[in-house]
């Protein structure tokens, strides 16, 4: 279907490009397809962008850049490894937000893996055990969802991408990181981080 301006509003086109970053064209459709509803306007655009970066995960990420962030008083730093496809992407302003941002969630939000993927086979089956033992003597088909629910909740304590983005807690870091694949046109992987803290364990 070809946009009209005469199906939306010129000014929700504004806001909408605005409020997405999406191209003007991919705006003017979506608010044609909604009927001019903005709110479902928007949620056209995320679906189109869930779509994009779910074919783009596929692809190879070997450029991108090494990230540091020191807080204030220089007693907290975090380094950080994001990779992108192309060295240009790399120093777009959107990737390189990007960067500081997860290397600022990194600092406030201590995770201890990027994705639950990461975290050791014993160390998993140790908090699974755990968990069992807490809901011993409930009924099998309960204490499975029960620990299910204490493991999404563990992963969203100690994996990055599962932890609430600290900039807008109603998305989580896969979230951002989602939306900025779809955003900058390319595959983009979290790969690998370090924290430091005076006074932490080495």
């Amino acid at each position: 279907m070809i946009a009209s301006s005469k199906d939306f509003n010129k000014s929700d086109l504004i806001k909408l490009r605005e409020m997405t970053s999406a191209g003007m064209t991919d705006c003017k459709q979506a608010l044609v397809e909604a009927k001019g509803d903005l709110k479902q306007a928007q949620e056209i655009l995320r679906r189109k962008g869930l779509d994009i970066a779910k074919k783009k995960s596929l692809r190879e990420a070997k450029e991108g850049q090494i990230v540091s962030y020191i807080h204030t008083g220089a007693k907290l730093g975090v380094l950080i490894e994001i990779n992108c496809e192309t060295d240009f992407v790399a120093k777009n302003s959107l990737f390189q937000t990007f960067a500081r941002d997860i290397a600022m969630q990194v600092a406030a939000a201590h995770p201890l893996y990027v994705k639950a993927e990461d975290i050791p086979a014993a160390d998993l089956e140790r908090e699974r055990a755990n968990f069992l033992e807490e809901v011993k003597g409930k009924p099998k088909d309960v204490q499975e969802k029960i620990v299910q629910g204490k493991l999404a909740k563990r992963f969203e304590d100690i994996c990055l991408l599962n932890q609430r983005f600290i900039k807008d807690d109603s998305r989580t870091v896969q979230d951002y990181l989602t939306e900025t694949i779809a955003k900058v046109g390319e595959n983009i992987v979290i790969r690998r981080f370090v924290r430091f803290e005076v006074g932490g364990s080495i």
